[in-house]
């Protein structure tokens, strides 16, 4: 009987996502010890609700989808021009950033960006990331058959594996050899450190020296409260040759339930065709995303356009405080028990030594038998994150607290 091929890339892929199997184990252990208080300081998904000035906008979005006279159907895929001026100047060129107003591409996510900007790209490139490193950086890639099969340490052929540790301060190095695309996080997910102005300089001299594309995460970008530490990329001189850059307002501003992010990618960007014919990216990204998205919808964006009004960004910086202080008090905390942590200073994650030589994975269960608190274990980002967790600090102070508490029994 004749049956329809598959994209046999999906069947490389190893091991399940690494938040589902974490899910899988919290099911199994609630099932089984349905009184336990289980705190999950895992997945980093905000706690705190909408603030004031992104519901009255939204609200009064909704009341204009109620009158004909107002009422708005198919939106602009790229998204609303409000929005796209608001982004380009309250984050860019406020701080002698040259974007325009037509660079930035509204999207449902960052992390969905991160993926399907990948469409644009040949299946030739030699891609970089740091180990350890945000598992949708490298699955993506897997599935769209930029890469080779994976080796006994579950790492594949065709991805460079720059690795961050202790003694790098989990800052990934440069390439030795060349490469054609760069992913970079910071402040960083999973280990919450930060790139400083010159070390992200030097990434910026090397792509353009060899022609690279550094696809910038900066999704928690919002955590940086040095500023001396770069918020873009596009801060740093040559930058719009080589990058492109994603930014979310779900830890910002807590949209992670209602799904709005965007992505920056300057026309003065260009790669090259297989007969060495140069084609901004910007026109292919402008094809892709007009072609398979219909954009997010008129409501959702008035909310984000709230955000850079004087209240908005004076709640959305209270909110971010808040996690912040919950980062410190994790990371001091965990200080205090004798632990080695990382990161928490500029970022929402704290990245943790697993005391005694446990593995990850062992942690994890020991903190979810014993202390009934999840985290996430290193191991889960790549080879290079083996022996540590990361602990979320999104969560309600109170929680924070009994979990440090819990914690420190066990540990």
């Amino acid at each position: 009987m004749p049956m329809a091929y598959i994209n046999e890339n999906f069947l490389k892929l190893k091991a399940g996502y690494l938040f589902p199997e974490i899910a899988r184990r919290v099911r199994e252990y609630a099932s089984t010890h349905p009184e336990a208080k289980i705190i999950r300081m895992g997945i980093g998904d905000v706690t705190e609700p909408l603030v004031p000035s992104v519901v009255d906008a939204m609200h009064r979005a909704v009341s204009e989808m109620g009158v004909r006279e107002t009422f708005r159907g198919y939106g602009p895929e790229q998204g609303y021009d409000f929005l796209r001026s608001a982004i380009a100047s309250g984050d860019f060129r406020s701080r002698g950033c040259e974007v325009a107003d037509d660079e930035i591409f509204v999207s449902d996510g960052s992390k969905c960006d991160c993926a399907n900007i990948l469409d644009i790209l040949g299946g030739d490139n030699v891609v970089a990331v740091s180990d350890p490193v945000y598992p949708v950086y490298v699955d993506t890639n897997v599935m769209a058959g930029h890469t080779g099969e994976s080796d006994a340490s579950g790492e594949y052929g065709g991805i460079v594996y720059l690795r961050a540790n202790a003694e790098n301060g989990f800052l990934a190095p440069l390439p030795r050899e060349r490469v054609d695309v760069i992913y970079l996080c910071s402040p960083n997910n999973p280990t919450g450190t930060v790139m400083d102005r010159k070390l992200l300089g030097d990434w910026v001299r090397y792509a353009r020296e060899h022609d690279s594309i550094i696809f910038f995460d900066a999704a928690y970008e919002a955590y940086i409260t040095d500023d001396s530490i770069p918020h873009s990329i596009y801060e740093i001189e040559g930058a719009r040759t080589c990058a492109i850059e994603f930014r979310s307002f779900s830890k910002t501003a807590g949209f992670t339930g209602i799904r709005a992010a965007y992505t920056v990618v300057p026309k003065t960007l260009e790669g090259r065709t297989r007969g060495g014919k140069s084609v901004r990216l910007y026109d292919l990204w402008m094809r892709r995303h007009t072609t398979k998205f219909n954009g997010i919808s008129y409501i959702v964006q008035r909310g984000c356009e709230a955000t850079y009004s004087e209240s908005g960004r004076r709640e959305t910086k209270a909110r971010v405080a808040f996690y912040l202080e919950n980062a410190r008090l994790i990371r001091e905390g965990l200080s205090r028990m004798g632990l080695k942590p990382f990161g928490g200073v500029h970022a929402p994650y704290v990245w943790v030594q697993t005391p005694g030589g446990a593995s990850s994975w062992s942690f994890f269960d020991r903190l979810l038998n014993e202390a009934q608190v999840v985290c996430t274990p290193g191991s889960g980002f790549g080879r290079s994150g083996e022996g540590y967790i990361r602990l979320s600090a999104f969560n309600g102070r109170s929680n924070v607290e009994e979990a440090l508490g819990r914690i420190a029994r066990v540990v």
